[in-house]
């Protein structure tokens, strides 16, 4: 009968080191793979935003044909302002938030027509750039 040598070498596990590269390893790659959905979400977030702005400028709009008159604030495509050409509501109150959940701002007048729509980005501050820019429709 012959014996083989066992080799510890064989028989060992992974130290200790090896371990923690494989975590930090695994570690990286979770957080590249979760910084490019994230950043993915904030561009989809601004495109979101300027559809709903252009969705947003055509329920003014047809305030407008109702009544005759701009509204004095977007509440008024929400709740009845009391007027009896009121045909609405135009819209729904969670219509007047952006994606990131801050308030569509409504300025009368534009800087180029009657109104201008304003989001004022995942920031909610004014200017900005890339995702934090000011995101308008007249």
């Amino acid at each position: 009968m012959r014996r083989t040598p066992t080799s510890r070498h064989a028989a060992r596990g992974m130290s200790l080191i090896e371990l923690m590269i494989v975590i930090v390893l695994i570690g990286s790659v979770l957080a590249l793979i979760t910084s490019r959905i994230m950043g993915g979400q904030d561009r989809a977030n601004v495109r979101i935003t300027e559809t709903q702005l252009v969705t947003l400028a055509g329920k003014v709009d047809q305030f407008r044909m109702d009544t005759g008159k701009l509204p004095e604030s977007l509440d008024q495509l929400v709740t009845s302002p009391g007027l009896p050409s009121w045909l609405g509501p135009y819209a729904k109150a969670e219509e007047l938030k952006d994606p990131w959940g801050g308030n569509i701002d409504y300025r009368r007048p534009g800087e180029s027509g009657p109104f201008e729509l304003v989001s004022l980005g995942a920031d909610g501050a004014a200017g900005g750039d890339s995702v934090n820019a000011d995101i308008r429709k007249p």
